[in-house]
């Protein structure tokens, strides 16, 4: 989230493709993600390729391109969504894209075009909500979230989360009304006033920026979908680096936490309890010293403090993608009720908050 991210001397360079596809299903696309496939994959006849759309993304389109039955080779083709640069900023996403990818935690990212870019298709599965409370699963996620979070990627200077200037950029960006009659009558009932966020989200800043989180490398943006398990190698990967950048550690594993309720079906009742938690810190830290060079040895205060840290950091991340969806209501052609979405965010953070701010760290 803040342009301190320096990609490493020696990083291939990556390709900018003058070539736009269409957004629109049927030859639009298929023409543009040829074009694309004959400089990627020149041998490759135009006749014999298939385009599989995947359906799971909110933010983006993304086509999967391939020949034969065996998938071996899957080039992915991702087309942003309208109006999502007010969102992302794209030659962010691309340094952190090359930065994960020179550390072994990212695939290779084949090019950039003018709506998109194009990678290399991980072979694993998507994770759902019920795979992300499996231990075996969740030590592993854990595990590589540490990783992510021990690259030094900030050429010597000392980052600063820039959480706050984005959340404030985003709330500078939501609408004040909708065309839809019943969809306004909607906003203004169900969504606080903008008094009244812009009051938590100097609240906010306030609390959760003296908590004593580090600011690390994060994906800011690891729900179930975002987590590829491969079963054979016995690993995770994650992919979708839109959002990732500099932030507070713990603000990246609260949203991960929050994220165990899914998207499309959300229900907070899967959101993990304090047990499951302390499990999956426990792992994190482990694997955090590991990778510092610190030892494995960690104490029950360490796993307490970041317990307190990750769930008021919670917070800030429903807070974040209720501003999101509130932007991508007014502006997003994909079929997804984000007004609705924003509700859910919004009243899941007041029903929080109440809790999670009693808790304290300990002496």
């Amino acid at each position: 989230m803040s342009n301190y991210i320096h990609v490493p001397p020696g990083s291939p360079e990556v390709p900018k493709l003058d070539i736009t596809v269409s957004e629109r299903e049927g030859p639009g696309y298929r023409q543009g993600a040829l074009q694309l496939l004959r400089r990627l994959r020149p041998h490759w006849r135009p006749e014999e390729v298939t385009l599989q759309l995947f359906t799971d993304g909110i933010t983006n389109k993304l086509i999967g391109c391939y020949v034969g039955d065996t998938r071996d080779d899957v080039v992915l083709v991702r087309i942003y969504g309208n109006k999502t640069e007010l969102l992302v900023d794209r030659d962010e996403e691309v340094k952190s894209f090359r930065v994960l990818q020179a550390h072994g935690c990212a695939p290779q990212l084949y090019c950039t075009f003018n709506n998109g870019l194009c990678y290399e298709f991980m072979q694993g599965e998507a994770l759902d909500p019920e795979h992300v409370c499996n231990p075996d699963i969740f030590r592993l996620i854990a595990r590589q979230l540490a990783k992510i979070h021990t690259i030094h990627a900030h050429n010597g200077w000392i980052p600063k989360s820039n959480l706050w200037l984005k959340m404030g950029k985003y709330f500078s960006l939501i609408p004040t009304e909708f065309a839809d009659e019943e969809v306004n009558k909607r906003f203004l009932r169900d969504i606080p006033s903008p008094q009244v966020l812009q009051e938590e989200m100097a609240w906010m800043k306030e609390r959760l920026s003296n908590l004593g989180s580090p600011v690390v490398l994060c994906h800011n943006d690891l729900l179930c979908k975002n987590i590829i398990y491969n079963k054979k190698r016995g690993d995770v990967q994650f992919i979708d680096y839109e959002y990732s950048g500099y932030n507070y550690l713990a603000y990246d594993i609260g949203n991960h936490f929050n994220e165990f309720a899914g998207v499309n079906e959300v229900d907070y009742s899967l959101y993990p309890n304090r047990k499951l938690q302390e499990q999956w810190l426990r792992s994190y830290l482990e694997a955090y010293k590991e990778y510092k060079g610190f030892g494995t040895e960690v104490s029950e205060k360490e796993v307490e403090v970041l317990y307190v840290q990750v769930n008021q950091f919670a917070l800030a991340s429903h807070f974040f993608w209720g501003l999101w969806a509130l932007i991508q209501a007014k502006y997003s052609t994909i079929d997804f009720d984000f007004l609705g979405y924003a509700i859910v965010r919004f009243n899941q953070y007041f029903k929080m908050k109440l809790e999670v701010m009693a808790l304290t760290l300990p002496e």
